[in-house]
Order: C-alpha cells, then structure tokens, then sequence
C-alpha cells in the first residue's frame, strides 16, 4: 500500500472527525469532541509531515506518532459512544475507519522499521 492511499484515507477520516465535532458541539458535548477532534485530525497530519520527512528514521517516528494517535482516538470514540454522545452508528463507522487506519499504519511502521536495520 502506497503512503497515497494512506494519505487520502487518514483526510478523510479527518473530514469525518470534524463533522463529528461538530455534531457532538451542537448537542452541549465540549470535552472530549476536543480531545476527538485534536487526536483524529492529527493522526493524518502527522502523515502529511512524514511524506516530507527528512530520513527513513524521521519518516518511521512520524508514522509512529499517527499510530499512537489513532489508537488515541479510538479511546475517545469508545467512550463518547459509552458515555452516549456518538449514536451506534457513527460510533461504528468511525471506529471502522480508524481501526483500517491503524491495520494501515502498523504495516507501515513495521515496513519501515525493516528497512532502518
């Protein structure tokens, strides 16, 4: 898999974070949407920094930092769907999508991790 396809894949999963945040905002959720908004957009930015990064070390740490993030956001997503603020639905959609970000990424840093040997 092509770092394109993860870059499109982690924006629009970003997309569909902000749309969240917004939703969770109009229905008085002000918290944890932030702390979903902050891990679920970083998780693609970091990506975008790792396509320029300056070495394979710099691209493997990049990577990995959009990985822990992901994994962050699967944590809010969990318990704003437990704590009933995210319906079933959108819950399982965004779950779905960052767990094939995560499948993604750890095949990513694993590749890379290969090549730093």
């Amino acid at each position: 898999m092509g770092e394109s396809i993860l870059k499109n894949k982690s924006f629009e999963f970003s997309l569909s974070i902000v749309a969240a945040y917004k939703k969770l905002r109009e229905n008085g959720e002000y918290v944890m949407s932030k702390q979903l908004l902050r891990s679920g957009t970083s998780i693609g930015a970091n990506i975008a920094e790792a396509n320029m990064a300056q070495s394979i070390a710099d691209f493997s740490s990049k990577m990995y930092i959009s990985l822990k993030e992901a994994n962050e956001t699967l944590y809010w997503i969990e318990l704003l769907s437990m704590s009933g603020y995210l319906d079933t639905i959108s819950a399982e959609k965004l779950t779905n999508d960052c767990k094939e970000l995560i499948k993604m990424l750890v095949a990513t840093t694993k590749k890379t991790s290969l090549r730093q040997q």
